[in-house]
């Protein structure tokens, strides 16, 4: 007998163990499928620690799905009992009227953020580690800091089954089909190791989202302008100034060193100061990346370390590849399937999605469940991508 549930999500990372832990929660029979077995390294929910940022120069539009992905990561820390967040600050760094301190400034003052511009001198004074380049200013926002994504997901993965949800890992999706009209009335999806049949779909699988569009058993598949990019992580050992570079006490810094090219640098929570370069990458796919970081990667990240936090520029401990999933405008993906509504199309994030995870796990729970959400998606919708 084919099992019956109100929900399936294929992919287990950042926003599919957030939606089963949501719709778990509401009392929904939940079917989560991985073809992995997440937290792992293959796609994009990894890496030791991830920023989370309030005012966002991405777009107003974020600030209150990310202030509510702080209240319900705040939620999941007091049920599990574990460290899921750590609050630093967040220096945004780079020209006054350039994307990331300009696109932060407006953030934080069309919602009211609390925030401060610095000079040169005042981030000397307060950060001594941090130079910022002639020419340049800061804006500090006291509520940025660190998430911690393998915790992240373990946590909501654990929650999701405490609260019913049934998770199958090492099992392939091969192919799915939505049954019904322009209504919808279910989806049947197949797998190495079965069938199963549900009246809502969630395809939440990252880089591998656009090979799941591609397995619809439908004559024309949705074909989507989604990219797939390579991107590094890497740790260095503090050279100096170990106990300045602790995230007990230096902030994120993140850097537009050129025209809308950001660096992020991470304080060290133990493991060395983390630096990734924001997109910039090969294009590729999930199956075919070059997964072995190379000493070219390292010379790139080496470069702009020794700009602004020399004192970090050490000795190499680690380097991992990581997999951004893009859309043309780098806004997220978050709607229904347009020939049916009963398939929900989550992320691709273009490599700033994780910290809302936990909010958009929230959205994904209030469109399977009751069609509407209390949240602005006008940014995220399917159709921007098909004109």
């Amino acid at each position: 007998m084919t099992p019956s549930y109100d929900v399936i999500i294929v992919g287990l990372g950042a926003m599919g163990s957030a939606a089963a832990y949501q719709l778990a929660g509401r009392g929904a029979r939940v079917l989560g499928l991985d073809r992995f077995a997440p937290p792992h390294t293959l796609g994009s929910t990894h890496g030791r620690t991830r920023v989370i940022r309030e005012a966002y120069f991405e777009h107003p539009l974020y600030v209150p799905l990310v202030q509510r992905a702080y209240e319900l990561w705040d939620e999941l820390t007091r049920e599990s009992g574990r460290t899921l967040l750590v609050q630093t600050g967040g220096l945004m760094m780079g020209p006054a009227d350039g994307a990331l301190v300009a696109g932060a400034r407006e953030s934080a003052e069309r919602h009211h953020l609390p925030h401060a511009m610095l000079d040169a001198g005042d981030v000397a004074r307060r950060f001594p580690p941090i130079r910022v380049p002639e020419g340049e200013v800061a804006l500090l926002e006291p509520r940025a800091g660190l998430l911690f994504p393998e915790a992240c997901v373990e946590e909501a993965l654990d929650g999701a089954r405490r609260r019913g949800a049934e998770l199958r890992t090492g099992e392939e999706v091969t192919g799915w089909r939505a049954d019904g009209g322009a209504d919808g009335d279910g989806v049947e999806v197949t797998t190495d190791a079965g069938t199963y049949r549900a009246s809502r779909l969630v395809l939440a699988a990252g880089p591998w989202n656009p090979e799941l569009l591609a397995r619809e058993r439908t004559a024309a598949p949705l074909a989507l302008p989604l990219e797939v990019e390579r991107q590094l992580f890497h740790w260095f050992e503090p050279v100096r100034d170990a106990e300045l570079l602790d995230a007990e006490v230096c902030p994120v810094v993140l850097w537009e060193f050129e025209h809308e090219r950001i660096v992020a640098f991470l304080p060290d929570t133990g493991d060395g100061v983390k630096v990734g370069i924001h997109h910039g990458g090969e294009i590729t796919t999930p199956d075919t990346v070059r997964r072995e970081p190379t000493a070219d990667d390292e010379a790139a990240v080496r470069a702009l370390l020794a700009r602004v936090l020399p004192s970090a520029n050490g000795r190499l401990l680690d380097a991992h590849v990581c997999l951004y999933t893009n859309t043309p405008d780098h806004h997220f993906l978050l709607d229904a399937h347009p020939a049916h509504p009963q398939v929900l199309l989550v992320s691709p994030c273009s490599g700033h999605g994780f910290k809302f995870a936990s909010a958009i796990g929230e959205v994904v729970a209030d469109l399977a469940t009751g069609g509407a959400t209390r949240f602005d998606l006008r940014l995220f919708g399917v159709g921007r991508l098909r004109s």
